[in-house]
């Protein structure tokens, strides 16, 4: 059985020494892992970051470190197209945005000043693309000589539409973690998502009810709600356990 997991939370550079990133330490994908591990029959591609908790070592479990999305997206289009995966699990935290220029507070208002003319005077979608094309990422250390450093971010692709597109057979688990909203609003944003990534199944979770040992969270379906954990460990074992019913009654 072969199985491909995602843990952590991917880093998006800014320069050579700085990064935006995300809060996930990856320790559920860390109890996915050992949970599965408990199948003999089991077989376990790990893609994380430097940074996040990782599984025991295991004969049975290839690592597979990434560190920003780009190349996150990269790893799992080489492993889909290498090997049929039973089920996929994508529990990494992935940035929404990565940068995409930056600027010290006199490049930005000169890089402005210097546009504003040719566009009349006002700012517009079409002078900002401007005003980046004339910016690249930066290289080495950006100076912390200024007051204000302008970055500006761009959207990642949503890496988990690919999973199906590239292994359509797979069983397909998805997350989705919101903040401070009733539990009808958390499955409606849930269940969108999986429609959307064509998951099987999303695990909703509220970071509200995340802290300490516990971290309560839902598992659905498109037909509603099937389970629900309370600790990292409960979720993991009820993910593992739902999965393996399915694919030995197929």
């Amino acid at each position: 059985m072969n199985i491909l997991i995602t843990a952590g939370g991917t880093s998006e550079r800014i320069d050579d020494v700085r990064a935006i990133t995300n809060h996930s330490t990856g320790a559920l994908g860390q109890a996915l892992a050992q949970a599965w591990l408990d199948d003999p029959t089991c077989q376990i591609d790990y893609v994380t970051t430097k940074t996040a908790k990782r599984p025991q070592a295991d004969p049975r479990l290839t690592l597979h470190l990434i560190e920003g999305t780009t190349e996150l997206l990269n790893t799992l289009q080489q492993l889909l197209t290498a090997k049929t995966y039973d089920a996929v699990i994508h529990s990494m935290a992935v940035s929404d945005f990565t940068p995409a220029a930056s600027f010290s507070e006199s490049a930005f208002y000169q890089a402005l000043n210097q546009a504003l003319p040719h566009f009349g005077n006002q700012v517009t979608p079409a002078l900002i693309e401007q005003v980046l094309s004339a910016e690249k990422q930066a290289t080495g250390k950006i100076s912390s000589d200024t007051n204000h450093l302008f970055v500006v971010l761009e959207k990642t692709p949503k890496v988990i539409q690919i999973i199906k597109q590239l292994q359509p057979d797979t069983l397909l688990v998805g997350f989705k973690l919101l903040t401070n909203v009733s539990k009808e609003a958390l499955f409606a944003v849930a269940q969108a998502s999986l429609r959307k990534s064509q998951a099987d199944y999303v695990l909703a979770n509220d970071l509200q009810q995340i802290h300490g040992t516990q971290h309560i969270g839902y598992l659905l379906n498109q037909a509603g709600e099937v389970a629900q954990g309370k600790t990292k460990a409960e979720l993991a074992a009820l993910i593992v356990t739902t999965l393996q019913h399915d694919l030995h009654s197929a």
